[in-house]
């Protein structure tokens, strides 16, 4: 499975209410509403950047804070085509999976070198994310069969949706 997009790049420690504000995500369930604030704490006009494809590059601890899903699925709604990371919050990691939104740990090397608006591409069945503009490369851990099944589908209910049951079944 291969992605690309728009290389945004963001810090350390990118928590879940930097990535959705709290004081929105009690008003409305609808994800297309919420992501016209995405970021809005951090940078109003980040948000703007996202559409259209990008693939986020960060630093350590991207999405801790809240166990909320909604803030991988704000992602996502908001053009996010994947979220590259030295680390990832756990409970983010599986979110995100879980809503069809590809995560990438990488080492710090590559996020540090990949240039903001770098058109990057990442494979995930092979385990390896490229930046176009300055050919650096990076190898990544591939994904297990079931978790790329669950991205491919759109997400853990979407899959169920289509196939009746879930993808680590009749493993």
């Amino acid at each position: 499975m291969k992605i690309s997009g728009k290389c945004v790049k963001l810090g350390d420690h990118i928590n879940t209410d930097l990535i959705i504000s709290g004081k929105y995500k009690y008003r409305t369930q609808d994800i297309r509403e919420l992501a016209k604030y995405v970021f809005e704490d951090l940078d109003p006009k980040l948000k703007d950047r996202l559409y259209g494809g990008s693939i986020i590059v960060a630093q350590k601890n991207f999405g801790c804070g809240s166990s909320r899903e909604q803030a991988p699925r704000v992602l996502k709604a908001a053009g996010v085509n994947a979220v590259i990371a030295e680390s990832f919050a756990r409970i983010f990691f599986r979110n995100a999976v879980n809503v069809g939104l590809p995560v990438i740990v990488s080492d710090k090397e590559f996020i540090m070198s990949v240039k903001e608006d770098e058109t990057l591409s990442v494979d995930l069945s092979l385990g390896k994310v490229y930046a176009l503009g300055s050919g650096l490369e990076a190898s990544i851990k591939p994904y297990p069969e079931f978790m790329l099944k669950i991205i491919e589908a759109g997400g853990i209910a979407e899959y169920f949706k289509a196939f009746k049951r879930f993808p680590w079944e009749n493993i």
